[in-house]
């Protein structure tokens, strides 16, 4: 069984992961619910206010966990069989309720935190996240297509550094490259759609000052939302890497970063 489309249209689930109360992520956290309740039915996930345990290990393989093989697959097995552990089921069902997804988080080690990724490890099983063939084409429903097709997804991420240094010759690397394994590696692998990244800089060292006005541009973001267009990522299933996972040769020829995977229809591009 796979979810290819919200079943509450009107429905977000907003995924927070920060360890701090009174933070100033948790401030974001509350603004954005609030300003996002306007238009949407809101879920929230709080990671570890929940205690939500990162680690996917025999508990979420129900029967199955005496048996050798994948663990990813047998995961997936007990999802076909029902045999989740009832916190992730609570997950996917809102997950499966909304078309908006709003991830949180700092940036911590340059990625998100690892509560946030156990989430994804143990919430995006097989069979429900990703999993089957496209009939026609035979290929695997992934990167553009699959169990999540048809919601959008915004990552709200705070950094400690400024824009030139997590910038695109920055020394601690690009952000977009740095999160490119959450943007495109787990969010466009099960055809959720992604929105550009919401980015707060030099989050340690803001004032009260400073408080106010990002709190007042994620409101902002937020009420303009459902208006702003997806990234465009290369699907995989339109034939930009047949017969192989890498990028045809004709495409881009000499370039080798993660740019690549996305179409670029400015003019001139």
């Amino acid at each position: 069984m796979t979810i290819a489309h919200p079943t509450r249209p009107g429905s977000a689930l907003w995924v927070s992961a920060h360890a701090r109360r009174g933070s100033f992520n948790e401030r974001l956290f509350q603004e954005g619910v609030d300003a996002l309740s306007s238009r949407y039915d809101v879920a929230t996930t709080d990671l570890y206010a929940q205690g939500f345990d990162p680690v996917l290990d025999d508990r979420d393989l129900g029967d199955l966990a005496a048996r050798p093989g994948n663990i990813a697959q047998l995961a997936g097995e007990s999802y076909a069989a029902g045999q989740l552990p009832a916190d992730v089921r609570a997950e996917q069902a809102k997950l499966a309720a909304a078309e908006l997804l709003v991830l949180q988080f700092p940036l911590w080690w340059y990625g998100p935190p690892a509560i946030l990724k156990g989430w994804f490890d143990r919430v995006l099983t097989a069979g429900f996240a990703y999993g089957d063939q496209d009939p026609d084409l035979g290929v695997p429903r992934r990167y553009g297509d699959g169990g999540l097709l048809g919601r959008r997804a915004l990552v709200v991420v705070t950094a400690g550094e400024d824009a030139a240094s997590i910038g695109p010759r920055g020394i601690s690397g690009d952000l977009e490259s740095l999160l490119f394994p959450v943007t495109h590696g787990v969010l466009w692998y099960v055809g959720i759609d992604v929105l550009d990244l919401h980015v707060v800089h030099d989050a340690d060292a803001l004032g009260a000052d400073g408080v106010q006005r990002e709190v007042a541009r994620l409101r902002e973001r937020l009420r303009t939302l459902d208006a702003e267009p997806v990234r465009r990522f290369r699907r995989l299933r339109d034939g930009d890497y047949r017969g192989t996972r890498a990028l045809r040769a004709d495409l881009l020829p000499g370039r080798t970063d993660v740019g690549i995977h996305e179409v670029d229809e400015r003019p001139g591009a």
